[in-house]
């Protein structure tokens, strides 16, 4: 077959890919899908962007407590572990963790076992998207990104630039800006970053 003819051919099954595509995220989204693409995008980019929303929006979400224990992470409470225990425990949560494109933030004011019964307690057990062969994806867990009081302070204390601080003080002048203090413990630095392919973990 001319080559023309076979370039053709794949055109129009990815128009066609893209149409059905569409028409999937309108009845998802309850025939409100605004999208706009460039009238120069390339048509492999808007197929590749529209599989992968595509895949996210009929994606389940699932408790990552779950996922860990079907995949053969054992995860004791932590009262039942003596502090080195936990300690391997929480390296090894964390590198599973990874693996299904899950990474931590901002963890350095927590101890090991703090850190560990947040987890084991609260962030695990929120339902979350597991999408762990989709090298695009991934979740990122702020430990103090839940937006209340405590976590707010919690960050301008230990976390936030001077340049933050000033701002936040500025936008928010009823806040009390807390003193900087480095914080008490050096994990950040060892915690695994997102690799765009994280099936390479």
């Amino acid at each position: 077959m001319p080559t023309q003819h076979v370039e053709q051919d794949e055109h129009e099954l990815r128009r066609r890919h893209i149409e059905e595509m569409e028409k999937r995220l309108e009845r998802l989204s309850g025939g409100n899908l605004c999208m706009g693409f460039a009238p120069n995008c390339p048509e492999e980019l808007h197929e590749k962007f529209l599989e992968n929303m595509l895949a996210f929006e009929e994606q389940e979400e699932r408790p990552l407590f779950d996922a860990l224990v079907e995949g053969g992470v054992h995860l004791p409470p932590p009262e039942e572990m003596d502090d080195a225990r936990l300690t391997a425990k929480l390296w090894e949560l964390i590198r599973a963790m990874s693996l299904l494109c899950h990474y931590l933030y901002n963890t350095d004011h927590l101890s090991d076992r703090e850190l560990y019964r947040y987890l084991w307690a609260e962030a695990l057990r929120q339902p979350t998207m597991l999408m762990p062969h989709n090298p695009d994806f991934g979740c990122h867990i702020d430990v103090v990104g839940s937006g209340s009081d405590e976590d707010n302070r919690t960050y301008l204390k230990y976390y936030a630039d001077e340049e933050t601080r000033g701002d936040w003080a500025r936008d928010w002048p009823e806040d009390e800006i807390p003193a900087h203090e480095d914080p008490p413990f050096d994990r950040d630095r060892q915690l695994p970053q997102r690799n765009w392919d994280c099936r390479k973990r």
